[in-house]
């Protein structure tokens, strides 16, 4: 990677840990109805959990979030800023959305990014990157007791997919900088509104025939 990747993955990293943290901040006080202090929890573990699973799995420990204080104090930003709005919870759900995707997009890129830093496979590096975008967001609905966007959304995962595959792409055809990388987020973020605004998902299998009534 270019000279620009540490300063651009840092970034994108920011960028996203404040969107998730916004997003699970949100998400709490619409779903759970939390405290200031459940309300910044919940953010901050939507915001740092996906990155935290990332530096685990390529054993850059301990991970960025301790190692660093901006990533605590983005997160907690963002989450005190999300409980300010709490007054506006009726507007919330648009927000909401739009601010999961733009974490799934960024943490989509830096995930993918810095797996290939670390010397990963181009395959291995799609899907950690998925696994960085989606980390957050699953740990944020299992802790309100929703079922994990992932599973239940077809066009959350794909994105991400997608993003990270770009990214990889790129790398190996030494193309990589900020102009790829963004492009790269914001593919994924189209897909996944689109997904939304059309209700979009992955093809399932096809339902059961029903049986015909007992004539006996």
């Amino acid at each position: 990677m270019s000279t620009e990747a540490p300063a651009l993955l840092l970034a994108l990293d920011l960028a996203g840990v404040f969107a998730f943290a916004v997003n699970g901040a949100l998400t709490a006080l619409r779903v759970a109805r939390l405290d200031i202090v459940g309300v910044v929890t919940l953010g901050m573990i939507t915001a740092l959990g996906g990155g935290i699973l990332r530096d685990i799995l390529i054993d850059d420990l301990p991970p960025a979030t301790f190692s660093d204080w901006r990533y605590l104090a983005v997160a907690a930003g963002g989450g005190l800023i999300a409980f300010a709005a709490a007054h506006r919870l009726d507007r919330l759900s648009t927000p909401i959305t739009v601010l999961d995707a733009a974490g799934l997009s960024l943490f989509a890129v830096t995930g993918a990014s810095k797996a290939l830093d670390f010397g990963l496979g181009p395959a291995q590096a799609v899907i950690l990157g998925a696994v960085t975008g989606v980390g957050g967001g699953t740990l944020r609905d299992v802790l309100v007791r929703q079922v994990p966007t992932v599973l239940s959304s077809g066009l959350y995962a794909v994105p991400a997919l997608v993003a990270a595959t770009v990214v990889a792409v790129a790398v190996e055809l030494d193309a990589y900088g900020p102009p790829v990388a963004i492009g790269a987020a914001a593919a994924c973020f189209a897909i996944r509104m689109l997904g939304v605004h059309f209700d979009l998902n992955a093809p399932s299998p096809p339902s059961p025939r029903p049986r015909p009534p007992d004539t006996d």
